[in-house]
């Protein structure tokens, strides 16, 4: 049997969500096919080389082990160790520049800049949405109307994301397994992000994930599109999540969630057998 390093913090409190539920149900799948450990994020770096695969999972944001995952990336690249994710992830796995740059290249994604001699790229609204560069679970976020922004955000600061707060109707979240779609979970109120409950994807759904799919390119793991429906009917990017998703697994239902089990087992099967 192949041994796994399981990387996750079982204590870590997140608003909404049990992330050591998640990770034990997902712990007590795999070991049915292979050895595991589980591993807290802070200490990861001394056990890598004695396992066949590291995987990443819910560890909370990397700012709480910020060297840890530096040194981790490190070894990782340097000694050729095999992950899941695969590190190779342009999304959320190395910050949120790419929200800007999804904004340049015309993707459909809430339009965010970060730095404000670009506030006319921005719809003009009553209030935007600033958070920092290197944040999480909405730590750090503010809703601030123009004049506020001038306030809080030097004009050489590349450091914060600025957004146009937008009406939306409801937040929607597309799960993928390398290129494909498994389930999609939907928060009928936006105002209880946590609260989901399962959504039919459309054929129109699926091609606008596609092209995140596409652009990100990574090479084997597990991403989660957050998107919100607007007023319009236009779906928006709100986040990608390439580095270690939160999964709602145990809100989905046993068919979903078995189909889920299989193809993540296949795909860690091919990761491990691959040269």
């Amino acid at each position: 049997m192949k041994k796994i390093l399981f990387v996750t913090d079982l204590y870590y409190e997140a608003k909404g969500r049990l992330y050591y539920d998640e990770d034990f149900f997902l712990t007590s799948k795999l070991r049915e096919d292979f050895k595991l450990v589980i591993c807290n994020p802070k200490d990861m770096t001394d056990f890598i080389n004695d396992f066949d695969l590291t995987i990443f999972r819910n560890t909370g944001p990397v700012s709480n082990f910020q060297n840890e995952y530096n040194l981790f990336r490190e070894k990782v690249k340097l000694n050729n160790i095999k992950t899941y994710n695969s590190f190779n992830g342009k999304a959320d796995m190395k910050g949120k520049d790419y929200l800007v740059e999804l904004t340049n290249k015309n993707f459909p994604v809430i339009k965010t800049i970060d730095n404000l001699n670009s506030i006319d790229k921005l719809l003009s609204v009553d209030k935007y949405v600033i958070k920092p560069k290197d944040g999480a679970d909405s730590i750090g976020m503010k809703f601030l109307p123009i004049e506020e922004l001038y306030e809080n955000i030097n004009l050489a600061d590349r450091n914060t994301l600025i957004q146009p707060l937008i009406n939306f109707k409801y937040e929607v979240s597309f799960y993928f397994i390398d290129k494909e779609f498994q389930y999609a979970l939907f928060a009928p109120d936006k105002n209880k992000r946590w609260e989901l409950k399962e959504y039919k994807a459309t054929k129109e759904d699926l091609e606008f994930a596609q092209k995140f799919i596409e652009w990100n390119n990574l090479a084997h793991g597990i991403q989660r599109f957050d998107a919100c429906r607007t007023e319009e009917n236009e779906l928006l990017l709100v986040e990608l999540e390439d580095l270690n998703p939160y999964l709602s697994l145990l809100k989905i239902s046993d068919e979903l969630r078995n189909k889920f089990i299989d193809s993540l087992k296949n795909s860690v099967n091919k990761v491990l057998s691959s040269d």
